[in-house]
């Protein structure tokens, strides 16, 4: 696939410059209070994120400048098929899930295989804020401030063996408070996978809040993937397991339809769905359903970042 660069923002893509600095200015005035709180203020954090607020120091050099979907779009129109295959079901139904106590167990292909609470978690590195874009499958796309940080902390910090060329992601399972589990859209629970090549991408990021708060449940709370170069199944949401592993994972969507839903999911406007183009696409916040669409970059705009992982691949075939 030929790369493109991104074509110029135009200025009324952006962020004002004042709400960008006001916000940008409160983010660092929290970021060196923390700092001058030492051990202590890393230990409050995770008293922070109980009470809602979960502040991240901005990284620019891994965000973008457009404008952000706004964060009622964001926590209302989901994919979430747990609780229901409407965009509007899992900010409905999410209330439920239960998350906390909440515990990650990361094994398989490690030297030191644990199990992590999320308060260790929400400890175990500098909390950051990045602005990623994110593209559904389906053709919409948004962009979001996450609050997280890389996820190659997390594996640095099991030791993978030199036997570990993928992760395997999976989520929670709560049949009694997810009333889409009943449906047969999918296997539960939901499983996804990466190369261990994007899983220790710098832009691979595990998310434990957006603007500033806590994650809601419905956007996959207490903690989610985003990988922002890859469709938005790819991002697994409400994780409990990571497993390093020798062989590629068979993901969710790849067991339910594989014909229309490969390991990769790298964005590809030049790949369409067996379904659909994915030439363009529709910015949730931008006048609805009959605002003009966008043209679709490759790998969602990150081709400069991440397109040296793929090269020699056919993405049509690795699609």
């Amino acid at each position: 696939m030929h790369v493109r660069k991104p074509p110029h923002i135009l200025p009324s893509e952006l962020t004002s410059e004042d709400v960008w600095q006001s916000r940008r200015d409160w983010m660092t005035r929290t970021a060196v209070a923390a700092a001058g709180l030492g051990m202590a203020g890393w230990t409050s954090r995770a008293a922070w994120a109980q009470e809602g607020s979960l502040p991240g120091v901005p990284n620019p050099a891994l965000s973008v400048t457009e404008a952000q979907t706004p964060y009622k779009d964001v926590t209302t129109y989901n994919n979430y098929y747990e609780f229901g295959l409407d965009k509007s079901d899992p900010a409905r139904r999410a209330d439920k899930l239960v998350v906390r106590p909440w515990a990650v167990t990361v094994d398989g292909e490690v030297g030191k295989p644990r199990t992590f609470d999320i308060d260790e978690l929400l400890r175990l590195a500098p909390m950051e804020e990045r602005i990623y874009r994110l593209r559904c499958v389906e053709g919409w796309s948004m962009v979001i401030p996450w609050e997280g940080y890389s996820l190659s902390r997390l594996l640095q910090a099991v030791e993978p063996t030199g036997n570990a060329k993928f992760v395997e992601f999976t989520t929670v399972l709560q049949p009694e408070n997810m009333p889409g589990v009943r449906s047969r859209v999918l296997d539960w629970p939901y499983v996804e996978g990466l190369r261990m090549d994007e899983a220790m991408h710098p832009l691979t990021m595990l998310v434990f809040g957006v603007y500033g708060k806590v994650l809601p449940k419905q956007n996959g709370a207490p903690l989610r993937l985003a990988v922002p170069w890859k469709y938005g199944f790819k991002s697994a949401k409400s994780l409990v397991r990571i497993r390093l592993l020798e062989r590629e994972p068979v993901s969710s969507w790849m067991a339910a339809a594989p014909s229309e839903y490969g390991f990769y999911a790298n964005v590809n406007p030049d790949v369409p769905h067996p379904r659909w183009s994915q030439a363009t696409e529709r910015r949730i916040g931008e006048g609805g359903l009959f605002a003009p669409r966008r043209a679709t970059l490759p790998f969602n705009g990150y081709g400069e970042q991440v397109a040296a992982l793929y090269q020699g691949m056919d993405l049509r075939r690795n699609f």
